[in-house]
């Protein structure tokens, strides 16, 4: 059916429609396994049970995935394209390196606050990936600390790479240890409380001398 200008569907609508819940669909699959491999472990979940989590049987879940193993290759090498791309974005946007640095701890600090489930997953099931996958991600996750790496180049001229490297893993590891670093009397400090301390914690580590 065309459209006569009376908000009628049009037939090229339609596919695009499908896509946009296909979309959907996937993006709700793989936030239902950060959640429940970061609960349970890869290995502890079906597929059953990954489908259930979205309202669908566990063989519809093969219209998005061939597998479980993809399910968590698509969650882990996503987000670390999403960091490498969002990394880019900041730094570009920042005027000079300080200003960098601190719009890549910001990001970071933010990235970490708002997904504990798939920090939790990379650092539990790296290793449950299919080779060629676990070498995407270990790639894309080198550029990204490489990009802080440049980044300090600039405050630290006379520190090498390897010092510079040291000082991002650091980091990374503290900002990372967020899922457990920030459960305090068996619940959760609230964000404005953490967000701030990371934050300048990260800051310290990175410009001290």
């Amino acid at each position: 059916m065309r459209s006569t200008g009376g908000g009628a569907v049009t037939v090229a609508d339609a596919p695009t429609g499908r896509t946009r819940a296909k979309a959907d669909r996937r993006e709700a699959l793989l936030a239902a396994a950060a959640r429940l491999f970061a609960e349970r472990g890869f290995n502890g979940v079906s597929i059953e049970e990954l489908g259930a989590a979205v309202g669908v049987s566990g063989p519809a879940v093969y219209r998005h995935f061939h597998g479980k193993q993809e399910v968590l290759a698509a969650l882990l090498i996503d987000v670390s394209a999403k960091l490498l791309d969002g990394g880019h974005a900041v730094v570009d946007a920042a005027d000079g390196d300080r200003a960098a640095i601190g719009s890549l701890v910001r990001f970071h600090v933010e990235f970490a606050l708002g997904h504990p489930d798939v920090i939790r997953v990379q650092d539990r099931d790296l290793d449950s990936l299919a080779p060629t996958d676990r070498h995407r991600v270990r790639a894309l996750q080198r550029e990204y600390v490489d990009l802080w790496i440049e980044v300090l180049g600039g405050l630290h001229p006379g520190a090498d790479a390897a010092a510079r490297r040291i000082r991002s893993l650091a980091v990374f590891g503290l900002i990372n240890s967020t899922p457990h670093s920030a459960r305090v009397g068996g619940g959760t400090a609230p964000e404005v409380v953490v967000r701030p301390l990371l934050e300048q914690m990260a800051l310290s580590a990175l410009l001290g001398d």
